[in-house]
């Protein structure tokens, strides 16, 4: 019997930059983003059968599929993602599988989540088809599937991240180019011990948000293009702190990114983000921005150590939820089992 296929991607958190990814913006001027991949994954497995059937399995979403390898795949609103990757990739001509995919986070938790099971999914496919894909092919086509066969609004950063992980600088115009970073393990450490994700509890669909954003650029207003355009600055400069080890300088900056990331887009920001923002910082955050588009899903605090504990304490006295984390040098992978 065939062996079973596995894969796993890494979610990432983003530092500075995000936004200046999503089309027009890299078009006309260029992008950059400065990111990490962290030790929260998207999984899957592929399990070949011989009868010709593929069953897909979202542990997230708890949905499910079956159907049959020969039959026309119709985009329908179930598993769409999953049956657009299948119909790009998918070589009828062999048996069919059984898919399960789950990830570390939930939908709409601002760690890239549906990209990098994207990532993973195609990994697989492309393991169990035997395509010769290289990561930056890879990523392209993990992107194509989500933002140009389902029409799904983002950036191009998460799946370019959970394919290469570790520490990246990214540039984004008429190619893109992942630029690792060689950050010194002892900044590493440090690094992890300073910083803290914050659950706010709320999961909200990033593609409206970004909808917004979009539509103000090709308006060209002036808030979101020089808020864009400060996102650029800020990268360059946190990649600089980051790689001299000047981390109260990248905490800091760090607080500068939410701030101009607030002026792309009105939705960005809430009352409730807001607050937990302000709490945080009275009890000794540094700086911190949420890792997403907004709206929800995880803030990324920067504390000084001696302080950590305090600020952890009041934000999950106020119905949050905190994590640690460490960073994940390593990008998507598959085996056989």
């Amino acid at each position: 019997m065939a062996s079973v296929i596995r894969a796993k991607a890494p979610l990432r958190v983003s530092f500075a930059g995000g936004g200046t990814d999503v089309s027009p913006f890299p078009e006309t001027e260029g992008g950059v983003v400065l990111s990490s991949t962290i030790n929260r994954y998207a999984w899957g497995s592929l399990r070949p059968r011989d009868d010709g059937r593929i069953t897909v399995e979202s542990v997230d979403l708890g949905l499910s599929l079956d159907l049959r390898a020969q039959d026309a795949i119709d985009l329908d609103g179930n598993l769409d993602l999953v049956k657009a990757a299948i119909r790009r990739l998918g070589q009828h001509e062999r048996g069919g599988y059984d898919l399960v995919l789950r990830s570390s986070a939930p939908p709409g938790s601002g760690l890239g989540s549906s990209s990098t099971v994207m990532v993973a999914l195609v990994a697989l496919l492309q393991e169990y088809y035997g395509l010769p894909l290289g990561e930056y092919e890879l990523a392209q086509l993990a992107f194509a599937i989500e933002r140009e066969d389902l029409g799904i609004r983002g950036g191009l950063q998460d799946h370019y991240a959970a394919t290469f992980g570790g520490f990246n600088f990214m540039e984004f115009g008429e190619r893109v180019v992942v630029n690792p970073l060689r950050v010194r393990q002892s900044v590493i450490n440090e690094l992890e011990l300073s910083l803290l994700l914050c659950f706010t509890s709320i999961t909200r669909e990033s593609a409206k948000i970004i909808e917004d954003q979009t539509a103000r650029v090709e308006q060209k207003e002036d808030g979101t293009l020089e808020g864009l355009r400060a996102q650029k600055e800020l990268a360059i400069a946190m990649k600089s702190a980051l790689l001299r080890g000047e981390l109260r300088e990248f905490g800091t900056l760090l607080g500068q990114a939410w701030t101009e990331k607030k002026r792309m887009s009105p939705l960005i920001a809430t009352p409730w983000i807001d607050e937990i923002y302000e709490l945080a910082c009275s009890h000794g955050a540094v700086g911190g921005k949420v890792t997403g588009a907004g709206g929800g899903g995880f803030i990324l605090f920067f504390c000084d150590f001696d302080k950590k504990h305090r600020v952890t304490a009041a934000l999950e006295a106020a119905g949050t939820s905190v994590t640690e984390f460490s960073f994940e040098p390593g990008g998507v992978t598959t085996w056989r089992a």
